[in-house]
């Protein structure tokens, strides 16, 4: 906002408060939506920032043992995906499949990790990672069905208390 004192603008000047601390919140289980937010967690960790993952709906796939090596890539109702492709082709029996490896074949060639191993690396740093108790109970999963690495099974509620703090950031994929 800018106002003028004799004739001299004047900007208002906002003291600028650095991010300490991001709640990163996943809640699709497709590849590209899980590694996006892996990617900001462990971002910001390396910048030297807290950060807490919290995972809900079909974002469990991800912290789930037998899903989360075994996410795919979202090919119907994707429209990035594949644009000169019409999106029925993206409906074809093992079109799913083949994109998902393809994706994950580029991912290899840039050394990513696979996601049970980036999330080892994020709790190894210290991040923390947290399933939602209402998406748990939906489909029926308690702690042991999820990876190691998922510090508790919490309420929305808990997860908000997460992020208080000046500095926190929630970021939603």
């Amino acid at each position: 906002m800018e106002t003028v004192l004799e004739n001299k603008p004047v900007v208002d000047q906002q003291e600028k408060k650095p991010v300490k601390k991001v709640l990163v919140i996943c809640a699709r289980g497709t590849l590209e939506d899980v590694y996006a937010a892996l990617i900001m967690a462990n971002g910001a960790l390396m910048e030297g920032m807290e950060a807490k993952m919290f995972f809900t709906f079909f974002g469990l796939d991800a912290i789930t043992k037998v899903k989360s090596d075994h996410l795919h890539t979202a090919t119907v109702g994707n429209p990035a995906f594949m644009r000169n492709l019409p999106t029925m082709i993206g409906g074809l029996p093992g079109f799913e499949a083949l994109a998902s490896t393809m994706m994950k074949k580029e991912m290899d060639k840039l050394d990513i990790p696979e996601v049970s191993e980036f999330l080892e690396i994020i709790d190894a740093s210290g991040g923390e990672i947290y399933a939602c108790k209402l998406a748990a109970d939906m489909f029926h999963l308690n702690k042991e069905d999820l990876i190691d690495e998922v510090k508790d099974i919490i309420t929305v509620g808990d997860m908000y208390a997460l992020a208080e703090g000046e500095g926190s950031q929630i970021i939603f994929v």
